[in-house]
């Protein structure tokens, strides 16, 4: 059965989903595809009065759900049956998001939406295997760690993987005994609007995960500043972040997950696999055309292979294989708009105005939508914005050394530590570098997640705060409390 579909003709759940229904609310944000730049939609956008009424709404299904006081094994068999739901829907749910994001339609049902269900499994295994403690104190005192769930959780979550982020703040902070009101991007809202439909039918109490749509700078900033929401998880970009956290600082403090942006180093030495790290690199910047925070963007190659090696990229680079997102058949995603096209191409056409040199892509493509081509540049300065920014699309900068210090000193960035992949077949080497590398995150040998959810991901410096995936997630939803008894 072909997943390909006609987007004209798709349903779309337009609103807020509050109290376990569907407030249908007029579109205020014009949305358009990106894989044609056709209207399609309007994103409505939540006032602080809606916000309020969610965050209502949460604090009042906790209480009378009594969710983070429930036997674990509940919360789990609750979760268990979302993602149940979560696979059985995995057409509509990747159709939705195909449509109005840059996720192909043929990587969505068996990749994003599978994993989003692993996820919520995954995370509800936590419920009755984590909890406090009972600690050594003398014998006449019995000390113990008890562990409780903050409340209401404000989640943002990114445009560039609309389900599965969601998957990472709802999972954790649902498992932990939390409500949770989330607020996805305005480009790419209607698959989370549906994944809160499926938890009421799984049987999650109506309330306890709502979901407001609109903008960041009235739903996001009345969201994360709510006096009743008790912790907040964002994901997104480094300067959203920043103004995430001084907004809490403005109107009370509380604790933060943030995962941020990256500019993620790629360290290849003349004793690796060249051709299987060629195949890494080419294919996370080809991925979702490297509109993701962990994309392979800053090439650092050993120089006695550097020639070598940019012919192995340039090739990989060529075979790309652009279309609509809703066409089983495509291969490379477009760009998430018109203005971050327009973005990309001004920071690569800068770098050629400077003196870098632009040896594939290097431009829009020629074809409708916000499609960008795999670009390859060389020779820049290290100031260069296209090494020290985050681009956010299908674009590599090269750079060469000659030893292991200039490699760590190229690999280093002021801003950013996010992630970063290492190649070599020095297993030695591996060890000693991956401890110098500054990254929450570093690869060896390959350059993507896997479906180990146990391992977590977070950045180091301005790329995040905390960690979201793996033990440290769920215990980031809780909070601890000693107490201390006289006997």
């Amino acid at each position: 059965m072909s997943l390909s579909f006609d987007p004209d003709t798709l349903p779309l759940p337009i609103g807020h989903f509050i109290g376990g229904e569907l407030i249908e609310v007029p579109g205020e944000i014009d949305m358009k595809r990106p894989s044609d730049g056709k209207p399609y939609a309007g994103c409505p956008i939540a006032s602080p009065a809606t916000v309020d009424r969610a965050v209502e709404t949460a604090k009042a299904a906790l209480k009378t759900s009594n969710w983070g006081g429930l036997r674990p094994r509940e919360r789990v068999r609750v979760m268990h049956a979302w993602a149940d739901l979560i696979e059985a829907e995995a057409e509509t749910l990747a159709r939705m998001e195909a449509l109005s994001s840059t996720r192909l339609i043929s990587q969505l049902a068996a990749g994003d939406i599978a994993v989003t269900a692993e996820q919520i499994r995954f995370f509800a295994e936590f419920a009755d295997k984590e909890g406090g403690d009972v600690v050594p104190t003398d014998d006449k005192t019995f000390g113990m760690i008890l562990s409780e769930p903050y409340g209401v959780v404000g989640a943002i979550t990114p445009w560039n993987f609309p389900v599965s982020m969601a998957g990472w703040k709802l999972g954790p902070a649902l498992a932990a005994g939390n409500a949770v009101v989330l607020k996805p991007s305005e480009m790419t809202p209607f698959s989370t609007v549906y994944l809160a439909e499926l938890a009421v039918r799984a049987g999650l109490p109506a309330g306890l995960f709502n979901v407001v749509l609109g903008d960041g700078l009235s739903t996001g900033t009345a969201l994360t500043g709510h006096l009743d929401i008790a912790k907040v998880s964002f994901t997104g970009s480094t300067r959203a972040g920043s103004a995430i956290m001084e907004n809490i600082a403005r109107t009370g403090i509380k604790p933060v997950t943030l995962e941020l942006g990256g500019k993620s180093p790629q360290i290849v030495f003349q004793d690796a696999d060249l051709s299987k790290a060629a195949d890494a690199i080419v294919g996370s910047v080809l991925f979702n055309a490297g509109q993701a925070c962990v994309a392979a963007t800053r090439v650092i190659v050993e120089a006695s292979v550097a020639g070598q090696f940019t012919e192995a990229l340039i090739a990989r680079m060529a075979d790309i294989g652009p279309g609509p997102t809703w066409d089983e058949a495509t291969r490379y995603s477009p760009i998430i708009s018109e203005r971050q096209r327009d973005r990309i191409d001004a920071i690569v056409a800068a770098a050629i105005k400077e003196g870098g040199r632009c040896i594939a892509g290097g431009k829009p493509m020629d074809r409708s939508g916000y499609f960008y081509e795999p670009t390859l540049l060389t020779d820049l300065d290290p100031s260069s914005p296209a090494i020290l920014e985050e681009i956010f699309g299908p674009v590599l900068t090269l750079q060469t050394f000659e030893d292991e210090e200039e490699a760590m000193a190229l690999a280093d960035h002021p801003t950013y530590g996010l992630a970063a992949g290492l190649f070599t077949s020095d297993l030695s080497r591996t060890i000693r570098l991956s401890r110098q590398i500054q990254a929450g995150t570093v690869w060896i040998n390959r350059y993507s997640r896997s479906r180990d959810h146990i391992l977590p991901t977070g950045g180091y410096k301005r790329s995040g705060i905390g960690k979201d995936l793996g033990r440290e997630a769920y215990l980031a939803n809780r909070k601890t409390k000693s107490v201390l008894i006289s006997l």
